[in-house]
């Protein structure tokens, strides 16, 4: 609450928060009064929000518990720290001191589709200066996959690496940051996307029927690791038949077939969530940012208001980039 004269005037925010269970149509903005952020936490003013496939699968299930309605979604944000709590002038973050002022990303918060958040600062680092906050907010989350799916592969400098899906949000980190580390890629995609894999600096292979002599044509030396990105059985399928070690095909959607040997991470069942290396995963992000080496491609934004669009834009699973969610 603010005194203003003799009034006192709340501390007012919008959100966005599923209302329903199925599809997009049921997400709403609405109003809240927010606490003030207390010892170790700040309060931050979103300027964009990042929009992720986990978010709408949150809601999906027709059958979902009702008492978890209205669920608030968005796991990642970039703003501008507004006030710190504690009474303090600053905060120790992970990455040193937060204060008012600074711009920043927040990831992993819950709630991120909003005006304001009050957040831990244990999930704050520092906003590169050369990104807009719309890049910014997309970030982390696609990052952390990318480094947690390269960990779990194993993927070192002259290694060749085959990444399906490689033009969608994580895919385009997967092909920079192996580039970074030194690894040949090859990645799959369709259409105009090959040009845009082409460009991000690997071997682009049409996906589809004989995709595998595709990919043995473009690495006649073989292929040491394979990285899903797409849950669909042709990937599972062509990596099993190109990689000897299965444990170094890692996916991140094709929950169904651990049975095959394959990796799974992420939040899937069976899968390893990671939580230490996504954590540290912040830091490698923001420095290759800062380097010049590591770019994020915002594919659309849409105003907070228009959530239940964006999550139709980002349902077709043919986004190229990412989709983030803007409060201005």
């Amino acid at each position: 609450m603010f005194d203003v004269g003799r009034a006192v005037v709340p501390d007012m925010s919008r959100y966005v928060a599923a209302t329903a269970f199925g599809g997009p149509e049921g997400l709403q903005l609405l109003d809240e009064e927010l606490a003030r952020p207390g010892p170790g936490q700040v309060l931050l003013d979103v300027r964009a929000a990042g929009v992720n496939p986990v978010d709408a699968k949150m809601y999906a299930d027709p059958h979902g518990d009702p008492a978890r309605l209205p669920m608030r979604l968005g796991f990642e944000a970039a703003g501008v720290v507004a006030e710190v709590g504690g009474g303090e002038g600053s905060v120790e973050g992970p990455a040193g001191r937060v204060s008012a002022g600074d711009e920043v990303i927040v990831f992993r918060v819950s709630g991120a589709y909003a005006e304001r958040l009050v957040v831990d600062a244990s999930a704050v680092v520092p906003k590169p200066s050369s990104m807009g906050f719309p890049e910014a907010a997309g970030l982390l989350l696609t990052g952390a996959t990318a480094v947690h799916a390269l960990t779990a592969a194993s993927v070192s400098q002259g290694e060749t690496v085959l990444v399906h899906g490689a033009s969608g949000g994580v895919g385009r980190m997967v092909v920079q940051l192996a580039g970074i580390r030194g690894a040949h890629v090859i990645g799959t995609a369709g259409g105009d996307n090959l040009a845009e894999v082409r460009r991000l600096g690997a071997r682009a292979v049409e996906y589809g029927e004989g995709l595998a002599d595709r990919v043995r044509a473009a690495a006649p030396d073989g292929v040491d690791a394979a990285l899903d990105l797409v849950g669909a059985d042709e990937a599972v399928d062509v990596s099993l038949e190109l990689v000897r070690d299965r444990t170094r095909i890692v996916s991140i959607a094709a929950f169904g077939r651990g049975g095959d040997g394959i990796t799974l991470i992420g939040g899937g069942p069976g899968a390893d969530p990671g939580t230490e290396i996504r954590d540290a995963a912040r830091f490698e992000l923001v420095r290759a940012v800062e380097e010049g080496s590591l770019h994020v491609l915002v594919s659309a934004t849409y105003p907070l208001e228009e959530a239940a669009k964006a999550h139709q834009a980002i349902s077709t699973g043919h986004t190229r980039g990412k989709i983030v969610l803007t409060t201005s």
